[in-house]
């Protein structure tokens, strides 16, 4: 697992870049703000219930939460299940909103 900026996300969507997210946390808080990740919440990635990333095992996924320590368990879990690189969104939502919007 590594870890991406708010900023570099942001820069990279405002270029066009189409980026792997996903969103790890509950279904209210999705509804509420995101920022374009598919949901996939972290304790379906504890039940190893990631048949939708399966395709994606080589490729970057950017993993995100309110703060990133959900979307840090859910990296660690997905590296233990051979995915190569994922990322965590350092500060989540909150600094995604505090930085960006």
């Amino acid at each position: 697992m590594q870890r991406i900026s708010v900023q570099e996300v942001n820069e990279r969507l405002a270029k066009g870049e189409s980026l792997n997210l996903v969103d790890v946390r509950e279904p209210d808080e999705h509804a509420g703000f995101n920022i374009g990740g598919i949901l996939i919440p972290l304790r379906k990635i504890q039940r190893m219930e990631v048949d939708e990333l399966e395709g994606l095992k080589n490729q970057e996924l950017i993993c995100y939460c309110r703060s990133g320590n959900r979307s840090g368990q859910a990296c660690q879990m997905l590296d233990m299940m051979g995915f190569t690189n994922t990322k965590n969104l350092e500060g989540g939502v909150l600094a995604w909103k505090e930085k960006i919007r």
